[in-house]
């Protein structure tokens, strides 16, 4: 399976992102933050679309927080464990890499249903969890 990656410019709120974020588990993504928004608003942060085969599969998510680039990953439910989350993370990280960020950041909501799960996930790829709840990987500078 082949995917892109589009960047959204300017990021709106949408019925893709509105029904991929609503098939995740209640509490994964902090859903209440997004509910507020309508469909053609504008908003924050950067957002890129995954696709396959001209579905979309999965967003990605990156902000500045503190200098460091907070991330977002989503994916379709129906595509989970086809390599779309690393494919995400991967760019995820060229991203942050060619904004200067030096880490990757992430929180998992205390009510997340698969919390460990997602923690061990993003620890496979060198992740480290922080006593505040936060998990930081520094991005990965390639070798001159």
């Amino acid at each position: 399976m082949t995917f892109t990656w589009s960047h959204e410019n300017p990021p709106q709120w949408d019925a893709a992102k509105k029904r991929q974020i609503a098939a995740a588990a209640p509490g994964s993504l902090g859903v209440d933050k997004l509910s507020r928004f309508k469909e053609g608003d504008l908003i924050p942060g950067d957002w890129w679309r995954v696709e396959a085969d001209g579905e979309i599969v999965g967003y990605g998510w990156m902000d500045s927080t503190w200098g460091d680039a907070e991330i977002l990953l989503v994916v379709d439910p129906a595509h989970q464990g086809k390599g779309v989350g690393t494919f995400i993370l991967g760019k995820l990280e060229e991203e942050a890499r060619s904004r200067g960020f030096f880490y990757l950041y992430n929180v998992i909501p205390k009510n997340h249903p698969d919390a460990e799960g997602v923690t061990a996930w993003l620890g496979k790829r060198s992740f480290a969890a922080y006593a505040d709840g936060s998990l930081r990987r520094s991005v990965i500078r390639p070798a001159t």
